[in-house]
Formats: structure tokens, C-alpha cells, sequence
């Protein structure tokens, strides 16, 4: 499935069997692909679609683009653990923010669960590995949101409009 900038897209239900969410209006498409490394470099293109739709600058698509794909490979490589599953992405424009919103069926997952700032005291060398990618993605956009909801981890990136130019 591709991307649709249709205005009607935004009533459409996520595909692959998964939840029905009430998108924020308006939106893209969903896109659903498995939950394979094969399948980011799609989910990235989504991602950047949304941000430009919503008049993202390049610094602000990069933060967006950065915390996606962190989220996306993190679900990919330690949600599903190499078992089949599907990614659903939605995005969408509001007056105020770009949003993208992913939706899983792996294992419940919060990935701010155990997150922290790195101890830049600690060598490089010496920091227990983990944790620094979801670290700098989380705070790279302006909001992060996670329900698990009928069994599925739901998890929202939001970046304000405007405000990063």
C-alpha cells in the first residue's frame, strides 16, 4: 500500500487486521508492511512525506525521520524478534504538529520503559550498551505517547509546526 494524500483517507481504518484508530484528521493513508529491515526504508519515505505535508523544515524532518526509524527498527529487531508481523504507520497534519503513529502486535512493549539520560562522565567504552538510540529519538521530537491497546503497542511521534524553522 502507498501513501494517499486524499482528504477522505483520514476515515479509512488501519489495515492488516489491526486495531481501528481514530486518526487525527487529516491524514495519509496508513501504510502496512511487514516487519522487516526490508520494509524501513518505506516506512522512512512515509515518515518524510508526512513532514513535508505539514511544512516540516529539513532540521525538523531529520528529528522525525531519527525518531521513526529508531522506533521502527527497535520494533522490528526486538519486538518481533525475527517472528512475522506487520507495522501499521499512520501520519497526519493538525493545525499544530505533524504526527506519525505506529502500531504493532509484537510483544507489549513501552519503549521509554528503562530509558535514561547517558552518564557522559562514563567513557564511551565503558557504557553499558542500549537504550542511547530511544534516548535521543524520544527527545528529538516534541511529544511520545505509547497505550498498549487491545494487545497491541500503539506508540505517537509529534513535532509542534512552525516552531522549529
Amino acid at each position: 500500500m502507498t501513501s494517499d494524500t486524499r482528504p477522505d483517507s483520514a476515515a479509512r481504518s488501519v489495515p492488516c487486521g489491526h486495531l481501528t484508530l481514530a486518526p487525527e484528521a487529516p491524514c495519509l493513508a496508513p501504510l502496512c508492511v511487514p516487519a522487516t529491515l526490508e520494509s524501513l526504508d518505506r516506512v522512512a519515505q512515509f515518515v518524510l512525506a508526512v513532514g513535508r505535508a505539514g511544512g516540516l523544515d529539513t532540521g525538523a524532518l531529520y528529528r522525525l525521520r531519527l525518531a521513526a526509524d529508531e522506533l521502527a527498527t527497535n520494533i522490528v529487531m526486538h519486538g518481533y524478534r525475527g517472528t512475522a508481523g506487520h507495522l501499521t504507520v499512520t501520519g497526519g497534519v493538525d493545525a499544530d504538529r505533524v504526527w506519525v503513529r505506529f502500531e504493532d502486535g509484537a510483544p507489549a512493549f513501552d519503549p521509554r520503559r528503562g530509558m535514561h539520560a547517558p552518564d557522559l562522565a562514563v567513557p564511551l567504552a565503558e557504557r553499558e550498551v542500549g537504550g542511547l538510540g530511544v534516548f535521543l529519538a524520544l527527545t528529538a521530537v516534541d511529544s511520545f505517547s505509547y497505550e498498549l491497546l487491545d494487545g497491541h503497542n500503539v506508540s505517537t511521534l509529534a513535532l509542534r509546526r512552525g516552531l522549529h524553522d
